[in-house]
């Protein structure tokens, strides 16, 4: 009915926005005094205060930005822009005593308008906030996802990355596509039941990529100013891009989960998959059709894009840094031998490429920026004092910097990630997949998923950096997934190619 009015009635809507500006005038200085102190405790520092209509948050070269204010502010930053804080983390220690140990009190995510309300009608998982809807939705993800439930998704994940050394053998050039490709078959099959992809030109291929560049631009910090001033999604017309997209995106999910539930309907053998777990179990998890679409597509769109781009990165690792990778390769030559294929049971034995994998996150998080939580509950840490209802969030590119966690952290050094005696560390973490309650409930799916694609293709290939094309390292960090420059590399199979090409198809 507001709607309705505020569309149709074009005095009632001016009244109706000068209303609500004036009540976030009131309610921003009002705020502005309460949030000073408590009991002696200060806030963190930070860099000056803007007022309500100033951007305090840097909307380019974000990492960087972040990694010079912890070097002047501390491990801690406060953010001020007028009555509105919020925290940014910047040090594993810091991270690990606020957002892993008070994560009680950081399950919560702040009010996202643009990309929660507008463009994903708060049906994504990843925005959801705390409470019983949000556990509901974990609790139907973690049943597919856990750490126990993965083990069955094995013979995929290999099928598929055999497939990828196929790829790259006949269209090396296309490398990024493939892992893309790659990362995307294996969701698709697994989050709804359907054979993998054989080509980037699949409909259900580009849908998920149209999906993601959506997510990416609703989520670039500074891009929409209803995330400041929240009353203008009100306005007659404000939003409309983003409210299309979400209709399209709504749209490619529902028809997907749709073609599951027609399936199971008309008695067909259907696969084992996510959906047709959901679409089972409806009574259990008291979801609507729409918030099923949304869940099972969120893990399509999440796990394929953030997968693909971490293969990518691992692979630029690789060219740029030949003595890490020959490394790598020498321990497959020790523990898997030239006549065999890597496989899960070698999981145990390659600490080498697990390190490779864990610095390679280190060294370009994939997440740079981090999604911020919300505290419920006043918090405080060292002294100093974060309020109940902060805007709380870890940039995964400054901790990923830290000094004191990584010496050196330009260095790409995967040795950092083993002890003395070549074994992997686990007094360490660079926090690739999230922190506290909302680490992302794909963790061990990806990590499996990376493993095996990563075992096969560095053991299949020299991956060489070409000299007539350089590689550009730097990321964009400005957006919440980051995405690499396109680069060109050779990849020299390691074995006889006809011999690599029969080991791969049987």
């Amino acid at each position: 009915m507001l709607t309705d009015m505020l569309n149709n009635n074009p005095t009632f809507a001016t009244a109706f926005v000068a209303v609500i500006i004036a009540i976030s005038l009131s309610a921003v200085f009002c705020k502005k005094r309460r949030l000073t102190s408590k009991e002696g405790h200060p806030l963190p520092p930070g860099p000056p205060a803007t007022w309500f209509w100033e951007n305090v948050m840097p909307t380019v070269n974000i990492g960087s930005t972040f990694v010079d204010w912890a070097t002047e502010y501390g491990p801690v930053i406060m953010l001020r822009q007028g009555g509105v804080i919020a925290i940014v983390i910047t040090r594993v220690d810091a991270a690990t005593e606020i957002m892993e140990k008070e994560g009680s009190a950081l399950a919560d995510r702040p009010p996202m308008i643009a990309a929660d309300e507008l463009l994903s009608g708060c049906k994504r998982i990843t925005l959801v906030g705390s409470g019983d809807r949000f556990r509901r939705l974990r609790k139907a993800v973690h049943t597919h996802f856990q750490a126990k439930a993965v083990d069955t998704y094995k013979d995929i994940q290999f099928e598929q990355a055999r497939a990828l050394i196929l790829d790259i053998l006949n269209d090396p050039n296309s490398h990024q596509k493939h892992t893309h490709r790659y990362s995307a078959s294996i969701l698709l099959r697994i989050t709804y039941g359907k054979s993998g992809l054989t080509s980037t030109d699949d409909p259900d291929f580009v849908g998920v990529r149209e999906v993601v560049a959506h997510f990416i631009e609703g989520m670039r910090p500074g891009a929409y100013l209803v995330d400041r001033f929240p009353w203008l999604k009100f306005v007659p017309g404000y939003g409309r891009r983003l409210r299309s997209f979400h209709d399209s995106d709504l749209k490619f999910y529902r028809g997907q989960l749709s073609r599951v539930e027609r399936a199971m309907s008309s008695s067909e053998d259907v696969s084992p998959s996510f959906s047709r777990t959901l679409l089972e179990n409806v009574h259990d998890h008291q979801l609507s059709f729409d918030e099923m679409s949304f869940l099972a597509g969120s893990v399509f769109e999440a796990g394929s894009d953030t997968t693909a781009n971490a293969i990518i990165t691992i692979i630029m690792a690789a060219a740029c840094f030949p003595d890490a990778q020959m490394r790598v390769q020498e321990e497959f030559n020790m523990v898997v031998g030239m006549d065999r294929l890597p496989s899960w049971n070698d999981w145990d034995s390659l600490p080498q490429l697990h390190a490779f994998i864990s610095e390679s996150f280190r060294w370009r998080p994939v997440t740079p920026l981090g999604l911020a939580h919300r505290s419920t509950r006043d918090i405080i840490w060292r002294g100093y004092y974060i309020p109940a209802g902060t805007s709380v969030t870890g940039n995964q590119w400054a901790i990923s910097r830290d000094p004191v966690a990584f010496p050196d952290p330009e260095n790409f050094h995967p040795q950092r990630w083993l002890d003395q005696n070549g074994q992997l560390r686990n007094d360490v973490n660079s926090f690739a997949f999230g922190f506290g309650r909302r680490v992302c409930p794909g963790m061990y799916f990806a990590n499996r998923s990376l493993f095996i694609a990563l075992a096969v293709l560095l053991w299949s290939f020299r991956i060489v950096e070409r000299p007539d094309a350089p590689i550009d390292t730097t990321p964009d960090m400005d957006n919440i997934v980051a995405h690499l420059v396109p680069f060109e590399v050779d990849f020299v199979p390691r074995i006889e190619e006809a011999r690599l090409r029969e080991m791969v198809v049987m």
